[in-house]
């Protein structure tokens, strides 16, 4: 239901249209009040779920924020701010070794494939499998101005501070590969 009413106000409006004309034509064939009254209740709800709706932050829309914040620090090569987003100290040590070799003229979101919450766990996690692309130029390398996309795979879990920026979610796994097919030389492993 929380879902619902932070994340579908379009679906429990049409629900509570539907309801309230019902209940409406209702009261037009009996004359029951309070038919109309609920009706008119079921109505005035609709723009109050859209009130709910916007200003209800749920974690699936922390997380999406996070991303897009992350690509933009990234891009910037902001490396601090990114580490200062990963909660597991191997992951940290990972993206702190990977992240320095590169430098980034672009980095962006491609899509977002799926957000979804690990049910039953403690404290809560959610698993993130979204496509990115970068421009990007080895710092010692061959590699100069090269457009990547990649698949990447991220675990975040909620710690800390709930009322921290992003609500307190911070990325304790990440893998990163293309966006088909097999690992290729520059993929960071398998993502179980």
């Amino acid at each position: 239901m929380t879902q619902l009413l932070a994340e579908q106000p379009l679906v429990l409006s049409i629900l509570l249209g539907v309801l309230a004309i019902g209940l409406i034509y209702g009261w037009l064939q009996t004359g029951m009040k309070s038919l109309a009254i609920t009706g008119l209740v079921c109505a005035a709800l609709i723009p109050v779920a859209w009130v709910i709706a916007s200003n209800w932050v749920t974690d699936e829309e922390r997380i999406e924020q996070l991303i897009y914040d992350v690509a933009k620090a990234v891009e910037e090569e902001r490396y601090d701010e990114v580490l200062e987003l990963i909660g597991a100290d191997q992951t940290k040590s990972q993206a702190g070794a990977e992240l320095p070799r590169y430098e980034f003229d672009e980095a962006k979101v491609g899509n977002i494939r799926s957000i979804q919450m690990v049910e039953g766990a403690s404290p809560p996690q959610a698993n993130v499998d979204m496509l990115v692309k970068v421009v990007v130029s080895e710092k010692r390398g061959s590699i100069k101005n090269v457009s990547v996309p990649r698949r990447l795979m991220l675990t975040f879990e909620k710690s800390g501070d709930p009322n921290a920026k992003h609500g307190g979610w911070l990325v304790i796994k990440y893998a990163h590969m293309p966006p088909v097919g097999k690992p290729d030389a520059y993929s960071t492993g398998s993502f179980q």
